[in-house]
């Protein structure tokens, strides 16, 4: 009886994972223009699902006809209503009153989708725009950031908060670094070790050493407490050589107390 109320709970569990899974794709996109049919509308959730599942981010694609504010904080403010401050997200707002379509990156999409990466993404998106064919902007938009994101965070990235100045590096190793690393930690072991064998002159096979007459045992009580623990992940950028692809810098702004990164442009 038991196991079946854990098999049975766990089916629960699977389930309601899997639809909140499928209710956050489905409510991805925000077609307020009327630019999408509804059979792009369904190739275009189908198309978010697996980005918002390996990226762990929520992926909009927002578009309206009646908008007076700024086009860049309209974005900002949709994904600051949608997800709340500093979440991982991305928004592809085309503004059809301003004439303008915008990108936006909240969290650590900031840092995939840095100032080039959204340049290129752009560039791919501007054909369609002109073109009015929404549709293929769109999809543009969503393989530039999976594309991206596979690629991880471009080596000696940074932030840039254009209101402050202030800039915010990011560390990250290169293959060539790591393997560099891995030889000098293997020759330092060995360097040590020779000293070592040099300065006792030990004798593989042959010499023991008296732990009974040089060692001592003093026991003392201890009680170590747990408070709390606190585990840190993080995706390890890969270094890239594509010199199109990234290596910069991501510009930052703040809007409703929470920090978004992107870019756009008018068609």
């Amino acid at each position: 009886m038991r196991k079946y109320c854990f098999s049975l709970l766990a089916a629960i569990f699977l389930l309601f994972s899997f639809t909140m899974k499928a209710q956050a794709a489905d409510d991805s996109i925000d077609d307020q223009a009327s630019l999408l049919t509804s059979e792009e509308v369904l190739q275009l959730k189908e198309a978010i699902r697996p980005i918002e599942a390996k990226t762990k981010a929520r992926i909009f694609i927002v578009t309206n006809t009646d908008n007076d504010l700024d086009s860049t904080r309209f974005a900002d403010y949709y994904m600051l209503d949608r997800i709340g401050k500093n979440q991982n997200g991305v928004t592809f707002y085309i503004d059809m009153n301003q004439r303008k379509f915008i990108i936006s990156t909240s969290g650590n999409m900031i840092d995939y989708l840095d100032d080039k990466r959204i340049e290129n993404t752009l560039d791919d998106i501007e054909p369609s725009m002109k073109n009015g064919n929404y549709f293929q902007a769109a999809q543009s938009f969503l393989e530039n950031t999976s594309d991206y994101f596979d690629q991880g965070v471009p080596g000696g990235h940074y932030r840039v908060d254009t209101e402050t100045g202030k800039i915010t590096r990011y560390k990250a190793l290169t293959t060539t670094e790591m393997i560099i690393s891995f030889v000098a930690a293997i020759v330092l072991s060995g360097i040590f070790f020779a000293v070592s064998i040099s300065k006792y002159q030990l004798k593989f096979g042959t010499y023991k050493y008296p732990f009974r007459e040089k060692s001592s045992l003093d026991l003392t009580r201890r009680n170590d407490t747990l408070i709390n623990s606190f585990v840190t992940t993080r995706r390890i950028p890969r270094s890239n050589s594509n010199g199109g692809s990234g290596g910069g810098g991501s510009s930052t702004h703040s809007t409703g107390g929470g920090t978004f990164g992107g870019g756009g442009r008018s068609f």
